[in-house]
């Protein structure tokens, strides 16, 4: 016979509402209390139906996850964010959605209203670039829908995960200039994220440190895809001086990167140097292996559901939390001959 939440209620001596805010791991439990139930349903084998979690309150229990693919559907970068966020419900007991909300659609708030009509979740976390889209956060503060933002560029009173990626990308460009190398080329990622304002940033204070003025022919648009990281390399390729090394946004571009390099006839790195951002697995499987910025994405996903569930959870306001970056230096740039 099933054991049902009351049988642990009765074999904990507490009332079914406790067992329920034990099983939502609410605040609100003594630690003696919470032991006691969870050894009752340890010795039972209870296995909570989804229907008696809401015992202590109309919620779902559900967490979305959102983002705007359209321009790189197979990113690396995603999959990473969603292990992580799915990693923290877990932990706590809760179900993840994952939907794509195309920003450049005209009925972007009806398909919005609905996702929450539908599936009621009890707060969403929003990846760039949809983490500072006002049409967006205007609408979940209207619906009272509670949200985590990962990268956002607006930090006042949000809260999520952020890395200094200015930073990040200023000691990937100061590795470069420590190789010797002045003609450094730059391929910027998508215009709207707050990822390429800062990579381009982070780019254009160490060449300036370095005393080197900006070449506009050395800054070249992409779209964080292997296939625009292609385009731009060809644009620097034709070049009457072309660069000798290329820092490329993310792993992605720089593949592409590396790709014409070969098209070409250029052997990274002795012919080029080439460096990416993120960390991807990519970058460790690629041949010579990239050198970029690690960008812990999946530990990002994680800390921004855990900020999230502490709000949903009671257990404090949440907060913006900023996780460190490392350089990882492998074969694909080199000093100049």
């Amino acid at each position: 016979m099933r054991v049902r939440l009351e049988d642990v209620a009765r074999a904990a001596s507490v009332s079914p509402k406790t067992v329920s805010r034990v099983l939502n791991d609410e605040a609100n439990v003594s630690d003696a209390t919470r032991k006691r139930v969870l050894a009752a349903m340890e010795a039972m084998d209870y296995r909570p139906h989804p229907s008696a979690r809401s015992l202590a309150g109309n919620r779902s229990f559900l967490v979305a996850m959102l983002y705007d693919n359209n321009d790189n559907p197979a990113s690396t970068y995603l999959a990473e964010i969603q292990d992580g966020v799915l990693e923290a419900c877990d932990e706590h007991r809760y179900s993840m959605m994952v939907r794509p909300l195309r920003m450049r659609g005209d009925d972007f708030i009806r398909r919005l209203d609905a996702l929450i009509s539908d599936h009621h979740p009890d707060g969403v976390v929003l990846t760039p670039p949809i983490t500072d889209y006002a049409p967006l956060l205007k609408r979940l503060r209207e619906r009272n829908v509670p949200y985590a933002s990962v990268s956002p560029m607006q930090r006042n009173g949000v809260i999520g995960v952020t890395m200094d990626e200015q930073a990040a990308a200023r000691a990937i460009v100061e590795h470069l200039l420590a190789l010797g190398h002045r003609r450094i080329a730059h391929v910027i990622g998508i215009a709207d994220h707050g990822a390429s304002r800062w990579r381009l940033a982070g780019y254009r204070e160490a060449m300036a440190a370095a005393g080197l003025p900006e070449d506009p022919e050395l800054v070249v648009q992409g779209a964080f895809t292997f296939g625009s990281g292609v385009a731009a390399a060809r644009e620097l390729f034709a070049l009457k001086q072309r660069p000798t090394a290329v820092f490329a946004a993310n792993d992605d571009m720089a593949t592409g990167v590396m790709w014409a390099a070969g098209e070409y006839g250029l052997k990274v790195p002795h012919d080029l140097s080439v460096c990416g951002f993120d960390d991807t697995p990519l970058a460790r499987q690629l041949w010579p292996a990239l050198t970029t910025i690690q960008q812990p994405s999946r530990e990002m996903g994680r800390i921004a559901a855990t900020q999230l569930l502490n709000l949903l959870r009671g257990r404090g306001p949440g907060q913006l939390v900023q996780v460190p970056f490392s350089l990882q230096i492998r074969d694909s740039t080199a000093r100049i001959p």
